[in-house]
């Protein structure tokens, strides 16, 4: 009796579709014998080592994320193109709902557990220290619980990152012709913090480029832009004012 209330606790101290840890459940008192009997008790199943999920349950990597993020701390996110998807700024994009984009710390990896369970989508995980892990995040209900995913500055920023081998620039910049009411404060904090000079130039420009009214308010001089050009494509235009070569397409896109 004792250890099917020990287990009913357990599974009621986190939403559904929550993946286990088993790093966290011995931190709570759960030893590798006593899952194993919960397992063999049909209370739980594993969904590869170190991980676990309810009977009945069915994983999602949401579920998965949060594991991550709350049981162990870890900075793993939806960024990009998926956190703007998921933060329904990309409707007027292609988005491709088979696959998703992940960041994370740049000492951060996905556990083998993870990458290796079929989650239905592809999954691209990039690990980085280009922004600091604890900004431009923001709380995203997910049916159950919530989850940690990139503001739409910071997607964008992470997109950036990706260009141009792994991300369109036009993309970007369609992107941010839809971010017109971004809160320059917030822009500021990011720019500021930010160690790519690719991602900040990049940035600038093409947030001029759409005209947005909250250009005017970020101060330049508080940003390190770096020194020397900087070139993106062979054959493109050079912007002088931010030293970037980009593509035709994107400087003569309308």
């Amino acid at each position: 009796m004792e250890k099917e209330q020990k287990i009913n606790h357990l599974l009621n101290s986190q939403p559904l579709g929550v993946v286990y840890l088993s790093s966290w459940l011995t931190e709570n008192g759960f030893s590798t014998q006593l899952l194993n009997r919960y397992r063999n008790s049909n209370w739980i199943y594993s969904i590869g080592t170190g991980a676990w999920i309810r009977v009945g349950d069915t994983p999602t990597y949401q579920g998965a994320l949060f594991a991550l993020q709350g049981q162990a701390d870890l900075n793993i996110h939806p960024g990009g193109k998926t956190a703007l998807s998921l933060l329904g700024k990309a409707h007027y994009l292609e988005l491709s709902t088979k696959q998703i984009t992940l960041f994370g710390g740049s000492e951060e990896k996905l556990p083998a557990w993870f990458s290796k369970y079929d989650w239905g989508v592809k999954v691209n995980y990039f690990s980085s220290s280009f922004l600091p892990p604890k900004i431009g995040l923001q709380a995203l209900e997910q049916g159950a619980f919530s989850l940690l995913v990139s503001n739409p500055i910071r997607a964008l920023m992470e997109c950036l990152y990706l260009t141009p081998k792994k991300q369109e620039l036009v993309e970007c910049y369609e992107i941010m012709e839809g971010l017109n009411n971004l809160r320059p404060k917030q822009v500021q904090e990011l720019l500021g913090v930010c160690t790519s000079i690719k991602v900040k130039r990049l940035f600038l420009y093409m947030a001029e480029k759409a005209r947005h009214d909250w250009v005017k308010y970020i101060d330049l001089g508080k940003i390190d832009l770096g020194k020397g050009k900087r070139s993106l494509v062979k054959d493109g235009v050079y912007i002088s004012k931010y030293q970037i070569t980009v593509p035709k397409a994107l400087e003569n896109y309308e």
